[in-house]
């Protein structure tokens, strides 16, 4: 992307069909939509603008839209609930793809830790059900 100079197209000193008068210079001003970072401006530049990114970002909602993507894509999990994002973390670690706003690995051994534990929570309260219906007869 080429950073251009703000109303470098309306008059001729700023770079009107002149390139080498195009050239990037900081809008300044109080009003200037420009500065402000507006919708519908020039964009501006700015630390961690990237510009050579070509890479499409695609946000999975569930873990058959995993099926369709590329080795090479970038992967954003969408406002989903916790069982289909672990389904989701696992099939991609499978598939070898990387998540970006996730780290699988930690996901996965987090969730996997919590699951573990509801289920030896669930056996001894199941344990102390019968233990009482024995006691009660």
């Amino acid at each position: 992307m080429k950073f251009l100079r703000r109303t470098s197209n309306r008059y001729s000193k700023l770079g009107k069909r002149r390139k080498k008068k195009q050239i990037w210079r900081r809008p300044t001003g109080r009003d200037n939509k420009m500065r402000e970072k507006r919708r519908g401006y020039p964009a501006r530049v700015s630390i961690g603008y990237k510009k050579g990114n070509k890479k499409e970002r695609i946000i999975v909602k569930n873990p058959k839209e995993l099926d369709k993507i590329e080795k090479n894509s970038i992967i954003i999990v969408g406002n989903i609930g916790k069982i289909k994002k672990i389904e989701i973390a696992k099939k991609a670690k499978e598939k070898n793809i990387s998540i970006e706003n996730m780290n699988i690995e930690n996901f996965l051994k987090k969730n996997s830790m919590k699951k573990k534990k509801k289920i030896e929570e669930k056996k001894v309260k199941e344990k102390e059900d019968f233990q009482n219906k024995n006691e009660s007869k």
